[in-house]
């Protein structure tokens, strides 16, 4: 047992050691075409048959050591192996294109190991997840996987709503090129803000394809490559969409994510189109967000359960409910059959010209004003975003206080009001410039004015989006959540034209995203008659 494992078991309030672990590091696994990948083997010290656990990853092995380690002191045998083209292994890194050859090719040699006892579990958070789906229509019959805030389908999260997820992308750069070539400076970068404060700065680029270069000091092939062929063209994601491969035949599943987590969407389509084909998968979602440390500890401890019940036949500490989510407001753990829980009880609120919000009384028939300036864009606050720091949960009051955004407020709130699932916001608008972009977001205030997010959306406008009487009629999803608002506090319901860095800011021009260089100011004019909010309301216990 090594330090960082006995730490890991420790923090992780991991079951019980079973067993000592011999490591076989730097095997070199030759892909269809030659390129070599470098994988490591954990292996239980004790007499067989095994289980295999699976991580193919493009964040180096070093990192993901003491995991693969605790797995194997619990009676797995264990595969991590770097992605083509990061750490040691060949290859050129193209994200998402080689997941699917190279993990097939890698199958095949884990099936033809003297140790292998015919059953496998695949398991990961986010890109690993992905790599997960690229080959789930490949396992043999006794298989399951653990996905973690991920996704069968990446083009939602590289192109939310058709703009571009410019701050995730800007920072998993540095990510990936900081790994592979300083992995102890990095992993110091990740928790000091530097990547941060470098993703902020490079967002301000012009072209944004320029940017790479400001956050790693050199041109980066892939990010090029989806700025002249990624945007709006369909045949460019068809081989990398692995949707189709979520089957009546996909092994168990359990998604675990947060709510504050930007791939939390996708993955809970993937979850629906698994229960619509009669699979009983687990969900675990907290209030978390991509990288939380809470996630991380509470996906190692599931995993093993998950894996223990799927491919040993061990199903102690296996939950009942397949569904295990956590309502932020009232801080509490609810388990249910099936996600949503039920039909809601819609909850509609509308917009007043006096910034407030109202279940019933006259419908306002005014206006509401604002000035997006896209040279000084509105900034992200907190969130759904990929981030070291400021992730997740915080006071949105700077936001709220700047001229180019707008709130409406509901009274003080006397019971409580649990939502579950997605909130819509339908919006009323019109724009002097026809390009332009809604972020909307729902707060919950609480007695001491503290305003603090707990869903948003974003959608963007073109002059192809259709029009009635010169104004869009336009239906915003905010992102999934589970939160109560309590007696004693209010719903804040804020709209903007731009979260930036999180999505690149609309330059108002038509212009393609990677090579406009002209801005233009945009007046945006809300609609109160056609603006209101409409809430998914459940009664708890």
């Amino acid at each position: 047992m090594s330090i960082s494992s006995l730490y890991l078991a420790w923090v992780e309030d991991l079951p019980p050691r079973l067993n000592a672990v011999k490591a076989t590091r730097g095997i070199g696994l030759v892909m269809s075409d030659g390129i070599v990948l470098k994988t490591d083997h954990y292996a239980p010290r004790s007499p067989g048959p095994h289980p295999t656990i699976l991580m193919r990853l493009p964040y180096g092995r070093r990192g993901f050591g003491p995991i693969a380690e605790a797995y194997a002191e619990r009676g797995f045998h264990v595969v991590i192996q770097a992605c083509r083209g990061t750490e040691k292994s060949g290859g050129s890194f193209d994200p998402f294109a080689n997941e699917r050859a190279d993990g097939l090719a890698t199958l095949d040699w884990i099936k033809a190991q003297p140790w292998f006892d015919g059953s496998i579990g695949l398991t990961g958070p986010s890109y690993l997840g992905y790599a997960q789906w690229a080959i789930s229509d490949a396992l043999p019959e006794k298989a399951a996987m653990a996905t973690k805030v991920t996704t069968a389908d990446f083009r939602p999260v590289v192109f939310p709503a058709g703009a571009f997820h410019l701050n995730l992308w800007l920072s998993w750069v540095q990510v990936i090129e900081g790994l592979r070539n300083s992995p102890l400076a990095t992993a110091a970068r990740m928790f000091s803000g530097d990547i941060e404060r470098r993703t902020e700065k490079a967002a301000a680029i012009l072209p944004l394809v320029e940017a790479d270069k400001a956050v790693v000091g050199h041109k980066v092939p892939f990010w090029r490559h989806w700025f002249e062929h990624a945007i709006g063209n369909d045949a460019f994601w068809h081989d990398l969409d692995h949707r189709h491969r979520l089957t009546e035949k996909t092994p168990p599943v359990h998604f675990i994510s947060g709510w504050y987590d930007f791939m939390l969407d996708p993955l809970l389509a993937d979850y629906r189109r698994l229960v619509e084909l009669g699979h009983r998968p687990y969900l675990t979602i907290g209030t978390w967000f991509h990288i939380a440390e809470e996630l991380q500890r509470d996906n190692l401890r599931e995993t093993l359960v998950w894996m223990r019940a799927k491919l040993m036949d061990d199903d102690t500490g296996l939950r009942r409910n397949p569904v295990r989510i956590h309502i932020s407001g009232r801080e509490e753990w609810h388990e249910f059959d099936a996600y949503p829980p039920g039909p809601a009880s819609p909850s509609t609120w509308h917009v007043a010209p006096d910034g407030t919000l109202a279940t019933h009384g006259p419908r306002s028939h005014g206006t509401s004003h604002y000035r997006y300036d896209p040279a000084e864009p509105t900034p992200n606050l907190g969130g759904a975003v990929f981030a070291f720091t400021g992730a997740g949960a915080v006071d949105n009051a700077p936001l709220e206080a700047r001229p180019d955004v707008l709130t409406f407020t509901s009274p003080v709130l006397t019971r409580d009001l649990t939502l579950i699932g997605r909130c819509r916001v339908n919006l009323a608008a019109r724009a002097s410039h026809p390009d332009v972009d809604f972020f909307v977001r729902l707060n919950d205030v609480g007695p001491d004015g503290t305003s603090i997010n707990i869903c948003d959306g974003l959608v963007r406008v073109t002059p192809e989006t259709p029009a009635t009487d010169g104004a869009w009629q336009l239906a915003i999803d905010l992102h999934a959540m589970a939160h109560s608002f309590r007696p004693g506090h209010r719903l804040r319901l804020l709209i903007a034209s731009g979260a930036h860095p999180r999505y690149a800011r609309n330059p108002g021009t038509g212009e393609h995203i990677g090579t406009a260089t002209h801005m233009v100011a945009n007046d945006v004019e809300i609609l109160h008659t056609g603006t209101s909010l409409s809430l998914p309301a459940y009664t708890l216990p």
